[in-house]
């Protein structure tokens, strides 16, 4: 009997060590999970130099738009999962919210409205005229009656030249290299297209066969896009105010842009 009872503690001293050890490891394993945060799937373009491109050396999408987005996550302590495509598939894909957040310098419009919703603005934008660096035929968009236009399909400057050209061949493209290459071709007559990135192209990628001209037209401003109805707004609003006030923003603005926007200093 004595025996009996005997076993019975040990057997029971084993147990309670086991379960103290399950118990421990279970812990342990919550405490890492939740550590990470949420991870959200973020739709980008796949090339909008200098906003996001992919990196060919790194095989990691990189521009002024991934380095913004991350450190928005960052701040709002959460994780993003980047997935590319072609500019349309960024809208589509918020109308019905197959990706949580999409960052592709979109502008913010009254349409786009309708079935998306926008973060505050966070780039100041407009639309701009490339030729190539001979022509004397095209100074500004007065001069677009009659010529062949080449823009990228889905994008702001495909509605304004339907809207205040109709005069003009309106020429579209699902990538704007292919646009730009058609205009140092002698195929289409000008492109209009984003300031930043004609800016860009022509001074890095031209080789000097194409030159800007005109005004800035149709002062736009970028959003950060989401479904309808999406929590995330208000958290990215937050961390993309905290990162415009304490210098980050200015940061990632100067390494892309040359200059800071808001001429704040980072607090790191």
């Amino acid at each position: 009997m004595k025996g009996n009872k005997l076993g019975w503690i040990l057997l029971s001293l084993i147990l309670s060590v086991l379960l103290a050890g399950c118990g421990t490891s279970d812990s342990e394993g919550a405490d890492e999970g939740d550590s990470g945060g949420d991870t959200y799937t973020v739709a980008t373009d796949n090339n909008f130099v200098p906003f996001e491109f992919l990196d060919e050396d790194t095989g990691e999408m990189e521009g002024f738009d991934m380095d913004l987005i991350r450190a928005i996550a960052d701040e709002a302590g959460f994780e993003v999962d980047i997935e590319a495509m072609k500019f349309d598939g960024v809208v589509t894909g918020m109308q019905s919210a197959k990706y949580d957040i999409g960052i592709a310098g979109m502008t913010i419009t009254e349409e786009r409205k309708e079935n998306i919703d926008f973060s505050d603005p966070y780039y100041d934008a407009g639309l701009m005229l490339a030729v190539q660096s001979d022509n004397t035929e095209i100074e500004s968009e007065d001069d677009l009656a009659g010529k062949t236009v080449a823009t990228r399909s889905g994008t702001t400057s495909e509605t304004y030249l339907q809207d205040n050209h109709p005069d003009a061949e309106v020429e579209t493209f699902p990538g704007i290299v292919e646009a730009y290459m058609d205009l140092q071709a002698g195929r289409v007559d000008a492109v209009m297209y984003d300031v930043p990135n004609v800016q860009y192209y022509v001074a890095n990628d031209a080789e000097g066969e194409l030159k800007t001209v005109g005004d800035i037209l149709q002062g736009e401003q970028y959003g950060i896009a989401f479904p309808k109805d999406s929590d995330l707004v208000e958290d990215v609003n937050e961390a993309l105010a905290t990162l415009i006030d304490n210098g980050t923003y200015d940061d990632i603005y100067e390494e892309w842009f040359g200059e800071r926007k808001y001429d704040t200093e980072s607090s790191e």
